[in-house]
């Protein structure tokens, strides 16, 4: 069952709302520094020491994986400023024991700067997710997908059970954000976490390009008990 998230509260100094799109005209990407110059003067002229404070050092309490679609960026959906989201993404946010670069992004995430909280948020319409359903070569990406297709065969039932292929690949996104986020708790760094009694929650999100919303998804881990026990170490 899916759950709505409350309504974000008024964004911090550093969180772009409103913003123009890139012009492809602006081949030397001039305009782009110009922009990020005229939006770090407004910054510091909102909060003069709001730089000077994020050079000392970061304090987030939140890990978010979610994928690189640009439609999907992390501190605009959560409308959190610079200094409060530590952030990994890649291709159909996938988690995997064998990725080193996750793997250290999590492990520096939770040992280094002790995040409190790991969001993995899938999101629909989401092509990673489709290509590894179409069956259809792509190319190198086809290895990085294969995990998918391994989600989609665990959950072959349940995903078939909608009567459409948009409702599937729906099903199908849910299903990969969950099996990602267990796979972060059956990662010795999470649990090694929580052997010291560090303060720590997985979640599993998903996120609707079509109206914005991020909404909760049936999984959610706060200790080992919430694991099946064959991964518990």
């Amino acid at each position: 069952m899916l759950h709505s998230i409350e309504s974000p509260p008024s964004p911090t100094p550093g969180c772009n709302v409103e913003h123009e799109k890139f012009d492809p005209s602006d081949t030397t990407l001039d305009l782009l520094l110009k922009k990020n110059h005229a939006w770090a003067k407004n910054v510091t002229d909102q909060d003069p020491d709001f730089f000077k404070t994020m050079a000392l050092g970061q304090t987030p309490k939140i890990l978010w994986i979610g994928c690189s679609d640009s439609r999907v960026p992390a501190n605009q959906v959560l409308q959190l400023g610079p200094g409060e989201i530590f952030v990994h993404r890649n291709i159909a946010n996938v988690v995997s024991h064998t990725d080193m670069s996750c793997l250290s992004v999590l492990q520096y995430s939770i040992e280094v700067l002790k995040v409190e909280h790991v969001i993995v948020c899938g999101h629909y319409n989401c092509g990673g997710v489709a290509a590894a359903y179409s069956r259809k070569q792509a190319g190198l990406i086809d290895n990085w997908l294969r995990s998918i297709k391994d989600v989609y065969s665990l959950n072959e039932e349940d995903v078939n059970k909608e009567h459409d292929e948009t409702q599937r690949l729906r099903r199908l996104v849910e299903h990969n954000a969950i099996h990602s986020a267990q796979n972060v708790c059956y990662s010795t760094i999470i649990q090694d976490a929580w052997k010291r009694g560090q303060k720590l929650t997985v979640h599993a999100w998903v996120h609707d390009i079509a109206d914005g919303m991020a909404r909760k998804l049936n999984f959610q881990a706060s200790c080992p008990d919430d694991m099946e026990s064959i991964y518990i170490m």
